[in-house]
């Protein structure tokens, strides 16, 4: 796409100068709005970013797509097709260079076509002296004549025209490059006709022909290679489509300003419509009487017509008269005009090749701008390469419109409101327009992706707690995109991942064509515009006239709410964002990248032992760990704080980090294993099932003195959210463990990383559907019952969701948990039934009139 802003610039140089100066002004400014409008950080940065590149994109493929077409253009050179021509519509040096390449793939096409041509002529041209002579020779060799003179001077003649016919066709060439002189000298129009019509008789077609010249002893000047050649020709067409007795009429007169030379046959004639096309090359019509030419004969005769400065065309053949009339007008004097006036009917019309077995095709469309899958490819195109192709995928306007109308959603839903049905309606909206334009929407696997998603978004509904549903809402972009993706692998999702951040950059030259798409919509577009015009005008003039009166803001509310500045800044932002992530997705989900290429089967080592002395030492280092965990439970508490000097407490608490990263390495260990360890003897499985199956069985028993690690300092300093965070997260990784097993068993993992990804998605909702916050809050009060120590400030931060709970507390103590409960009053779009159900209860509660909150017991 060209841009008009910059193709008047004459200079590369200054166009780069103002692409660079154009985005950073528009980044500026885009940032200094945020600012001003009050914008978070964590918004305004992307969005600045993104629209900077849409511009860059916008102004820099103007510069750049004449080059690209360039190098299509070439490739198809390089197969032999001379038609691809380059869009230039600037005037710097690329559009320079642009244009020469056009003047010089005009040149190779006409180059390569006059090739094609003489090797059409050569063969026409050739084939009726060959027959002539092979007839003669046939009746010599048979005993049909006699070897006199007179038919040993015919062969003669066939055989020196031949030689002649030779020459005469490479000047043919010459006259179609505009460099071949007419040889003129009188010619007595009798003696050619004469001769001519000798030479065709001996074709042996049944015709008859009666020549006639007017006056007898005319004479012209002219080439007489070359009107032999064109009497010839129309000879030769005018007995091949008459039928057998019929007779071939020629007539020459003197008209006075020149001289005249008609031609009648008694065929079927040619129909006016199609009378010049007859003249082009290989314009025989097929369904004609006596068919069977190559075409090229009336076109070699118009050539030859041409060079004398005349005109050649088939005429009525007068009434009562049926079959074809060809006439040619040749001036006194032969006025041989330029190779452009030569050339000119054939620009006007290009004729199509049709079968001919000497003839190589030539392109059927006239020459055109590069256009194609290729043709888009671009810089990003060439930077993703196989791992991500995308220069054939056409523009989806559906798909754009689709993304802005959720960011504009968002943008109406989300500002001022906590997350309730209008946010969930929101990722409900983005999740059907992805999955809409998915290429793998019909996979089992991308539905069951779609359905997690939908159950994990559903949380931001049901809990109040920021923090699970946060985590929920990731975790459905996660399963979202491994869905889009459809990968199989480990690595396959890790790619996934890093695929959605580079879809925006990926689905740059996609955008661009999507919005080119929108401008050849024809009355839709006209449509569109005059939408987004008319919006735009009523937003503009309804701020003026808020700001100037203060009836007609409060009535704008109404329809409208906060039309201040900050807050229309604030909504632009979320519109971009919103849209521009939708939007990514879309096109991961329409074009998902290769996440599996280049993925073969992997090399096992050489040696047994390259891989099991590795696995053998960690399963030592695991037995030594599991004795000195043996040692403690069974020397007892004492033993532990005489060896170490820490409590019970104090232990578990110090290690349980470190083994739920020695279990996650477990698993790394074991898959690195399992890929290098050789599987051809039964004695390689064996070895393979062995070592890491005991591997598998040790890190077990490391999971579940994590979670008994974790449950005791639990107990010791009381539950919070993440405490029971990674309870779950080592929870899931002895899953894991235990899927492991199951793989090494049969030696088929295949199934192991979805199951993984799907398991995890699973246990995060499981967490969500149990209620933490209330589940913590209801085992710290457990823990205060039973010790009378609680940490009443963290109970205090807990979500609306542990507010059932905590109102069980008598009146005096839960004022205390409840303090700084506040619930605003949710309109319908920010309904929650964690806050729902809390929301009685605080305004029942008297925890305002609570005092000496710090003297209760158990502070921690």
């Amino acid at each position: 796409m060209s841009s008009p802003l910059l193709d008047q610039v004459t200079s590369v140089k200054v166009k780069l100068g103002l692409l660079v100066a154009i985005s950073v002004t528009v980044a500026s400014v885009v940032a200094a709005v945020g600012a001003v409008g009050g914008v978070s950080f964590w918004l305004s940065i992307p969005v600045t970013v993104a629209l900077a590149l849409g511009v860059t994109q916008l102004l820099a493929v103007g510069m750049t797509s004449p080059l690209r077409e360039m190098t299509t253009a070439a490739r198809q050179m390089a197969r032999g097709d001379y038609s691809g021509r380059v869009t230039a519509t600037s005037v710097d040096e690329v559009g320079e260079l642009a244009r020469a390449f056009n003047r010089m793939a005009e040149d190779l096409a006409a180059v390569d076509r006059q090739r094609r041509e003489l090797v059409a002529n050569v063969s026409h041209e050739l084939r009726t002296p060959l027959a002539a002579l092979c007839a003669v020779l046939e009746n010599l060799v048979d005993g049909v004549a006699e070897p006199d003179p007179v038919a040993l001077r015919t062969a003669l003649d066939q055989a020196e025209r031949l030689s002649a016919l030779a020459s005469d066709l490479l000047d043919l060439a010459r006259v179609d490059a505009g460099e071949v002189q007419l040889c003129t000298t009188q010619v007595s129009v009798a003696e050619l006709l004469e001769r001519a019509v000798a030479e065709a008789r001996v074709t042996g077609r049944h015709v008859r022909y009666d020549v006639r010249v007017t006056p007898e002893d005319l004479t012209v000047p002219a080439d007489p290679a070359r009107l032999h050649q064109l009497v010839g020709n129309l000879l030769d067409n005018a007995s091949r489509h008459s039928p057998a007795g019929g007779v071939v009429r020629i007539t020459a007169l003197d008209t006075g300003p020149g001289w005249r030379l008609e031609v009648a046959d008694e065929g079927p004639g040619v129909p006016a419509a199609d009378r010049d096309r007859v003249f082009e090359r290989f314009g025989t019509l097929a369904d004609s009487e006596g068919g069977g030419g190559t075409g090229l004969g009336l076109a070699i005769a118009r050539w030859v017509t041409d060079l004398h400065g005349g005109t050649i065309h088939f005429v009525d053949p007068g009434p009562d008269t049926r079959g074809a009339l060809v006439r040619v007008e040749l001036p006194q004097e032969p006025r041989q005009p330029t190779h452009e006036s030569i050339h000119e009917p054939r620009k006007a019309q290009e004729s199509v090749m049709t079968t001919n077995p000497v003839d190589s095709p030539t392109p059927a469309a006239p020459a055109a701008p590069v256009a194609g899958p290729r043709a888009q490819e671009s810089a990003i195109d060439a930077l993703f390469g196989k791992f991500w192709p995308g220069a054939g995928l056409p523009g989806n306007v559906r798909a754009v419109l689709g993304s802005l109308a959720v960011g504009l959603l968002a943008a109406i839903v989300l500002p001022f409101r906590d997350g309730g049905i209008g946010m969930f309606v929101v990722l409900l909206a983005a999740g059907g327009v992805i999955l809409a334009f998915s290429a793998n929407r019909r996979s089992r696997f991308t539905q069951a992706c779609a359905v997690l998603c939908v159950l994990l978004t559903s949380t931001v509904v049901v809990r109040d707690a920021d923090w699970i549903v946060v985590l929920c809402i990731l975790a459905a972009g996660v399963i979202c995109v491994a869905g889009l993706v459809n990968g199989r692998t480990l690595p396959a999702f890790v790619l996934s991942g890093l695929a959605l951040p580079l879809a925006g950059l990926r689905g740059l030259p996609w955008l661009g064509r999507s919005v080119r798409a929108i401008t050849g919509l024809g009355k839709s577009a006209a449509a569109l515009r005059t939408v987004v015009w008319s919006l735009l005008a009523v937003l503009v003039f309804s701020l003026l006239f808020a700001s100037a009166d203060a009836v007609f803001a409060k009535w704008a509310g109404v329809l409208v709410p906060d039309l201040d500045f900050d807050s229309i800044v604030l909504r632009s932002f979320i519109t971009v964002a919103v849209g521009g992530v939708v939007l990514a997705a879309t096109y991961l989900a329409l074009n998902p990248p290769n996440v599996e290429q280049g993925r073969g089967p992997v090399r096992p080592v050489a040696h047994r032992y390259e891989w099991l002395a590795p696995v053998l030492l960690v399963d030592g280092v695991f037995l030594v760990f599991l004795a000195a965990q043996a040692t403690v439970n069974f020397g007892g508490h004492d033993y532990l704080e005489r060896i170490t000097g820490l409590t019970y407490a104090e232990y578990v608490h110090q290690g349980f980090g470190q083994l739920t990263v020695a279990t996650a390495l477990t698993l790394l260990v074991v898959w690195a294993a399992a890929r290098k360890a050789p599987r051809t003897t039964s004695a390689d499985r064996a070895w393979l099932r062995g070592s890491l199956g005991l591997l598998c069985a040790l890190t077990l028993v490391v999971v579940a003195s994590a979670l008994y690690r974790m449950h005791v300092y639990q107990e010791a300093y009381g539950f919070t959210q993440l405490r029971l965070l990674v309870d779950v997260f080592e929870g899931w990784l002895g899953l894991l463990v235990l899927g492991v097993i199951a793989a090494g068993i049969t030696l088929r993992a295949s199934w192991l990383p979805r199951a993984a990804l799907l398991s995890g998605a699973v246990a995060l909702l499981l967490l969500a559907a149990i209620n933490p916050d209330a589940w913590i809050a209801q085992r710290n009060l457990d823990r205060y019952a039973e010790t009378g120590k609680v940490d009443w400030s963290y109970l205090q931060g807990l979500s609306a969701d542990a507010v059932p709970v905590l109102n069980t507390l008598p009146a005096d103590v839960a004022g205390c948990a409840l303090k700084g409960h506040k619930l605003n009053n949710d309109d319908w779009l920010e309904w929650n039934v964690g806050r729902h159900r809390a929301a009685p209860l605080v305004r029942n509660s008297s925890w305002d009139q609570v005092r000496g909150c710090e003297q209760l017991p158990g502070s921690g």
